[in-house]
């Protein structure tokens, strides 16, 4: 018989390390269960020592598994397990019905590891690159539980509504991006074609010119002669700033500078709480035990300045304080009108359908924000593209006004 070592969650959150013999890692999940656990991680031992279980990545080639094909996948295999078809059978039936290349040997090779014993949870984290932590923390759960066809149509409906939001705020940054890339191609053309033929007029001048029409012209001969050098220097700077915010220091300064933006800030808090509510709302309504949906819904933020302030609301609920008061204390993500509807409905037992009313509630308020940010975005973009090219255009006429006290 196997041994195998496993970490698990008590209900109250502690985490819980051991070894349990068992004929397969299914067994072993299901006495861990049996013990009142929520297991985390398991491993069978070989001598003693753990077997490896390295990520491993699908070997489907160059054919891409994308979210929509994850989704399709979640959401009929929720619905075969709904009907009463045994996991294994499931997984068989979707391999065959699957038509793209990529899809179908990712599938397959799930549908071996589970038939050989390894638990579903197990087999998609050696694939983090198509399923994420957040994904298989919720499968695990289910497993765990007993509702894995609950928690996949869950996880199906989540990823909708995540696909819904996130395609709103990506259509509403188009016009102000749009506007953005032509203020700076006019304003290339006028230092590139417009401004170099004023400069070979006011040269015959032999006066000296305004500082702003000196300043326009040192810019035009700038980009028109090292047009090159000053692309290379802006794509250095901008790979720096890339290096800089992918490094942990970096993108929790970006992170607090984008929440100290006035209106932008709130966007960003709203989001963040959008997302936090309906994981948070979906785990409880699957039975997940509250300190481990927290910690999965904690990742789900997505903001890490702001998943650390629901951090410190986790151990207060580990020590014993109800989940309103913990939750007061992330004060930039959770207003107090939050914080009395999440106390509400602690005491009347609705917490999940009340957390996901809030994200409904939340989700219909960021969209309204959102359409605000843009409304007010797109008349202060034409301001300062207005304002460059006035600038340029000022710049350029005022020689002129002062034509005869340049030709004396």
């Amino acid at each position: 018989m196997a041994v195998f070592a496993y970490t698990a969650l008590g209900s109250d959150g502690s985490s819980t390390a051991g070894t349990i013999p068992a004929p397969t890692r299914a067994a072993a999940i299901a006495e861990i269960s049996s013990r009142g656990l929520h297991p985390v991680q398991i491993a069978e031992q070989v001598q003693g020592e753990q077997k490896p279980s390295g990520v491993r990545r699908p070997m489907f080639g160059g054919n891409r598994v994308t979210q929509a094909h994850v989704e399709s996948f979640t959401r009929e295999l929720a619905t075969l397990l709904g009907g009463g078809v045994p996991l294994s059978r499931a997984l068989h039936l979707l391999c065959r019905e699957s038509s793209a290349p990529g899809p179908h040997k990712l599938w397959e090779e799930v549908h071996d590891e589970v038939v050989g014993g390894t638990a579903l949870a197990d087999t998609l984290a050696q694939h983090p690159e198509v399923f994420s932590s957040i994904y298989v923390a919720m499968v695990r759960a289910g497993e765990a539980g007993g509702f894995l066809d609950v928690v996949l149509g869950q996880i199906a409906d989540f990823r909708t509504r995540e696909r819904d939001l996130t395609g709103r705020v990506k259509a509403a940054m188009v016009y102000p991006c749009v506007l953005g890339v032509v203020a700076i191609a006019v304003l290339i053309f006028l230092l590139t074609f417009f401004i170099p033929r004023f400069s070979a007029i006011f040269a015959d001048f032999g006066a000296a010119l305004p500082v702003l029409t000196r300043g326009i012209l040192f810019a035009s001969a700038l980009v028109t002669h090292y047009g090159l050098f000053v692309a290379a220097a802006v794509t250095v700077i901008v790979v720096m700033v890339r290096r800089a915010i992918a490094t942990e220091a970096g993108r929790r300064q970006l992170e607090r500078m984008t929440l100290g933006v006035p209106m932008l800030g709130k966007v960003v808090a709203h989001f963040a709480l959008v997302r936090f509510s309906r994981m948070l709302g979906t785990l409880l309504g699957a039975g997940v035990p509250l300190v481990a949906s927290l910690k999965v819904a904690k990742e789900a933020i997505g903001n890490q300045t702001l998943a650390d302030t629901v951090g410190g609301g986790i151990e207060a609920v580990q020590r014993g304080a109800s989940l309103a008061r913990s939750l007061g204390t992330a004060s930039a993500m959770f207003p107090p009108s939050v914080i009395e509807m999440i106390a509400i409905a602690e005491e009347t037992g609705r917490l999940d359908k009340e957390l996901v009313r809030l994200a409904i509630v939340y989700e219909s308020e960021l969209d309204r924000r959102l359409r605000m940010l843009v409304a007010l975005a797109e008349p202060l973009l034409l301001f300062i593209m207005a304002g460059l090219i006035g600038t340029v255009v000022v710049g350029m006429l005022l020689p002129i006004f002062n034509l005869q006290d340049l030709i004396k």
